[in-house]
């Protein structure tokens, strides 16, 4: 199989979801789940999934459509990326194991389905306020923050880029 055949494969629709997590249950798999826009991604983000990945043996990533992004009163001009690229680009990284848009406002439909062991937010959420954690607590899951990169953020490439 071809490499970039690889990595697409690793980006699924929803109705493929939770087959595939329920089989990683099943063989004893931890599963983590995180989410986010991810537009542009820096060296932070791939800090930030990395330790994410290291918390489990399966890492899911949950990428804002492009709609969801333009509702999350981001800058008017955001998502710089579509969807699409922001997923393939996830998705190239060895340690993510599954890519899968979502249209809502929140992750917590998309969390339910992925019923993950760890759930994982960055260190600027405080634990109760963070979408699915209780949910997921409920469930004997952990929820777990990240610090982030010092010095690393999308808001700042683009504000540079745009100098």
């Amino acid at each position: 199989m071809k490499a970039l055949q690889v990595v697409k494969n690793r980006i699924k629709k929803r109705e493929e979801l939770s087959f595939i997590v329920n089989r990683w249950s099943l063989t004893g798999e931890k599963v983590v789940f995180t989410n986010g826009c991810f537009d542009i991604l820096h060296q932070g983000h791939v800090d930030y999934l990395s330790k994410a990945a290291d918390l489990g043996t399966k890492l899911v990533v949950g990428v804002n459509s492009d709609n969801s992004v333009r509702r999350l009163g981001k800058d008017k001009n955001r998502p710089i990326q579509d969807e699409k690229s922001r997923a393939i680009i996830l998705a190239a990284l060895h340690f993510v194991d599954l890519v899968i848009l979502f249209d809502e406002d929140t992750p917590l439909e998309l969390i339910k389905e992925v019923n993950p062991q760890v759930l994982v937010k960055g260190s600027d959420y405080k634990m109760h306020e963070i979408v699915g954690y209780e949910f997921v607590t409920e469930k004997e899951g952990e929820v777990r923050t990240i610090d982030f990169l010092e010095g690393y953020s999308t808001s700042k490439i683009v504000e540079k880029a745009r100098k």
